[in-house]
Protein backbone atom coordinates (compact mmCIF):
# COMPACT_ATOMS: atom_id res chain seq x y z
CA UNK A 1 0.00 0.00 0.00
CA UNK A 2 1.26 3.47 -0.82
CA UNK A 3 2.14 5.97 1.89
CA UNK A 4 -0.01 8.99 2.59
CA UNK A 5 1.42 12.43 3.27
CA UNK A 6 0.25 14.50 6.24
CA UNK A 7 1.21 18.17 6.08
CA UNK A 8 -0.01 21.58 7.10
CA UNK A 9 -1.40 23.70 4.29
CA UNK A 10 0.64 26.88 3.91
CA UNK A 11 -0.95 30.28 3.52
CA UNK A 12 -1.17 31.35 -0.11
CA UNK A 13 0.93 34.32 -1.20
CA UNK A 14 -2.13 36.11 -2.55
CA UNK A 15 -4.17 35.45 0.59
CA UNK A 16 -4.45 38.18 3.20
CA UNK A 17 -6.83 36.34 5.53
CA UNK A 18 -6.28 33.17 7.51
CA UNK A 19 -9.06 30.99 6.08
CA UNK A 20 -7.86 27.42 5.46
CA UNK A 21 -4.32 28.37 6.54
CA UNK A 22 -3.17 26.02 9.23
CA UNK A 23 -5.41 23.07 8.48
CA UNK A 24 -3.77 19.68 8.15
CA UNK A 25 -4.06 17.66 4.93
CA UNK A 26 -3.89 13.90 4.42
CA UNK A 27 -3.01 13.35 0.76
CA UNK A 28 -2.47 10.01 -0.97
CA UNK A 29 -0.45 11.19 -3.98
CA UNK A 30 -0.02 9.43 -7.31
CA UNK A 31 0.74 5.69 -7.27
CA UNK A 32 0.23 4.74 -10.92
CA UNK A 33 1.48 6.57 -14.00
CA UNK A 34 -0.84 8.87 -15.87
CA UNK A 35 -1.66 8.10 -19.48
CA UNK A 36 -3.28 9.89 -22.40
CA UNK A 37 -6.75 8.82 -23.44
CA UNK A 38 -6.62 8.38 -27.23
CA UNK A 39 -10.29 9.21 -27.71
CA UNK A 40 -10.55 12.47 -25.75
CA UNK A 41 -6.89 13.46 -25.39
CA UNK A 42 -7.32 13.91 -21.63
CA UNK A 43 -4.74 12.65 -19.20
CA UNK A 44 -6.00 10.15 -16.64
CA UNK A 45 -5.11 7.38 -14.25
CA UNK A 46 -6.74 4.26 -12.86
CA UNK A 47 -5.80 5.37 -9.34
CA UNK A 48 -8.80 7.22 -7.89
CA UNK A 49 -7.30 7.66 -4.42
CA UNK A 50 -4.97 10.35 -5.81
CA UNK A 51 -8.06 12.56 -6.16
CA UNK A 52 -8.86 12.31 -2.44
CA UNK A 53 -7.67 15.02 -0.05
CA UNK A 54 -8.81 14.88 3.58
CA UNK A 55 -8.71 17.98 5.79
CA UNK A 56 -8.26 17.97 9.57
CA UNK A 57 -8.11 20.67 12.24
CA UNK A 58 -5.01 19.23 13.95
CA UNK A 59 -2.14 16.93 13.05
CA UNK A 60 -3.20 14.51 15.77
CA UNK A 61 -6.64 14.12 14.17
CA UNK A 62 -5.00 13.22 10.85
CA UNK A 63 -2.63 10.75 12.54
CA UNK A 64 -5.49 9.12 14.44
CA UNK A 65 -7.47 8.74 11.21
CA UNK A 66 -4.49 7.15 9.43
CA UNK A 67 -3.90 4.74 12.33
CA UNK A 68 -7.60 3.83 12.56
CA UNK A 69 -7.70 2.93 8.86
CA UNK A 70 -4.21 1.30 8.76
CA UNK A 71 -2.84 3.88 6.34
CA UNK A 72 0.96 4.25 6.41
CA UNK A 73 1.90 7.93 6.45
CA UNK A 74 4.75 10.43 6.45
CA UNK A 75 4.31 13.47 8.70
CA UNK A 76 5.80 16.72 7.41
CA UNK A 77 6.08 19.32 10.14
CA UNK A 78 6.00 23.02 9.18
CA UNK A 79 9.25 25.00 9.44
CA UNK A 80 10.00 26.42 12.86
CA UNK A 81 11.34 29.77 11.65
CA UNK A 82 9.31 32.92 11.90
CA UNK A 83 9.55 35.67 9.32
CA UNK A 84 10.36 39.10 10.70
CA UNK A 85 8.58 41.86 8.80
CA UNK A 86 10.81 44.46 7.23
CA UNK A 87 10.05 47.99 8.32
CA UNK A 88 11.00 51.01 6.18
CA UNK A 89 12.86 52.75 8.99
CA UNK A 90 15.25 49.79 9.28
CA UNK A 91 16.86 50.97 6.02
CA UNK A 92 18.45 53.86 7.95
CA UNK A 93 19.61 52.14 11.16
CA UNK A 94 23.33 52.18 11.93
CA UNK A 95 23.37 48.46 12.80
CA UNK A 96 22.02 47.49 9.38
CA UNK A 97 23.10 44.05 8.12
CA UNK A 98 23.12 44.73 4.38
CA UNK A 99 25.35 47.12 2.41
CA UNK A 100 24.11 50.59 1.64
CA UNK A 101 22.80 50.88 -1.88
CA UNK A 102 21.91 54.56 -1.88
Amino acid sequence: MKRARIYQRPKKATQSGKAFAGEWILDFGQSSPRRNDPLTGWVGSKDTSSQVTLRFATAQDAIDYANRHSIPYDLEKPPAHRLVPNVYENNYHSNRRMNWTH
